[in-house]
């Protein structure tokens, strides 16, 4: 479609949704504005405590907080975009964060320099950076193949088999960073070559006086996020995982492959977990067995707020972005606030809580 038609068919829509509203009563009318505080009332939130943090400290805006936010936003989007996927098939994924430390720990692992003194494989050279990414798919892919192969050939609940897989990678990843005596200790001394393809900047600009550096895994991930745009807009296999998500029998009975797309979308999951911890492993630097702790939660959370619906078939990759943003936005707020750890994770709680519950009334009252 044409992007001017396109932008001028959203202008036509809301004028229609503006002389809609002018017919309704005023009974009618205080229902709409009900429903639509309601509806949005996790954004209304969101908007207002970001007012009250840039009220409270000016720097929350600066253009090195922005940067700071985007940059935090983008090392989580392949993840999000991964369990995205899962949610739309009315599943989730306990396991994701795992398989991001495991991952995560398995670059850095691989990626150490050749001078550093503890390096874990002392006789291996610094591996080809897309060997390294090729690997990390393959193993993030092969977990969300488990998943998806449990998921659909058992019809065990997303939850069951994740929480299993989710105990096994850590197992796993536990026993890996024992490996040659290594004994634990935190995976870095990363080869400075991938440290500067992965965090370092091809683009920067001044502001206030400061030069300020974009991570070159923001454009990285805007990659990830138009791929994964496509796969779910433009191909038969985005299609297919919609119509399972939303009826699985009757997308069945319109000759879809149910168990070949369910494994697929886990899969697909699984890689975009393997990216985040290719990311993760030169963007932390030091790596151990807490690195991808909770990680899932942060992506079920943003991509509830983003519109991916637990119902099943409904969904926007631009939703999973936006969710991504608002939600890393609240914990760079909580931050500025300097507010408790430990409420912060009362407050994501609580995020996820409300973004459920009234994802779940959304639904009732389509109903």
């Amino acid at each position: 479609m044409n992007p001017g038609k396109a932008i001028q068919n959203k202008i036509n829509g809301v004028k229609q949704n503006f002389a809609d509203y002018k017919k309704l009563d005023s009974k009618d009318k205080k229902t709409y504005w009900k429903e639509f505080l309601l509806n949005n009332a996790l954004y209304i939130l969101l908007i207002v405590a970001i007012i009250y943090t840039y009220i409270q400290n000016s720097n929350f805006l600066s253009a090195a907080s922005i940067v700071n936010i985007i940059s935090l936003s983008a090392a989580n989007l392949p993840i999000a975009c991964g369990i995205a996927g899962c949610i739309v098939l009315t599943g989730t994924d306990l396991s994701a964060g795992r398989v991001v430390g495991l991952t995560a720990c398995i670059t850095a692992s691989l990626m150490q320099s050749v001078t550093y003194a503890t390096k874990m494989f002392p006789n291996l050279p610094v591996l080809p950076i897309p060997l390294v990414i090729l690997i990390v798919l393959l193993v993030g892919g092969i977990v969300g193949w488990v998943n998806g192969f449990f998921v659909a050939k058992f019809q065990l609940h997303p939850f069951i088999v994740t929480l299993a897989t989710q105990l096994i990678v850590y197992g796993l990843l536990l026993m890996y960073i024992m490996i040659n005596g290594n004994n634990g200790q935190p995976l870095s001394g990363l080869d400075q070559h991938f440290n500067d393809v992965v965090k370092g900047s091809v683009v920067s600009f001044n502001a206030g006086g400061a030069r300020i550096a974009i991570p070159n895994y923001v454009w990285l991930a805007a990659v990830i996020v138009i791929i994964m745009w496509f796969i779910w807009n433009k191909t038969t296999f985005g299609k297919n995982m919609f119509a399972v998500g939303s009826n699985p029998e009757a997308a069945k009975v319109s000759g879809v492959n149910v168990m070949r797309t369910t494994i697929l979308v886990h899969t697909l999951a699984g890689a975009m977990y393997g990216l985040t911890g290719f990311i993760e492993s030169s963007r932390i630097g030091s790596n151990t067995a807490n690195t991808g702790l909770n990680y899932e939660c942060d992506a079920i959370a943003a991509c509830v707020i983003g519109g991916v619906s637990f119902v099943g078939g409904t969904g926007k990759i631009s939703g999973v972005v936006l969710g991504v943003f608002l939600l890393r936005i609240i914990f760079v707020a909580l931050n500025f606030l300097s507010i408790n750890m430990n409420m912060q994770y009362v407050i994501k709680g609580l995020i996820i809580l409300v973004a459920c519950a009234i994802d779940m009334r959304k639904y009732l009252v389509r109903k």
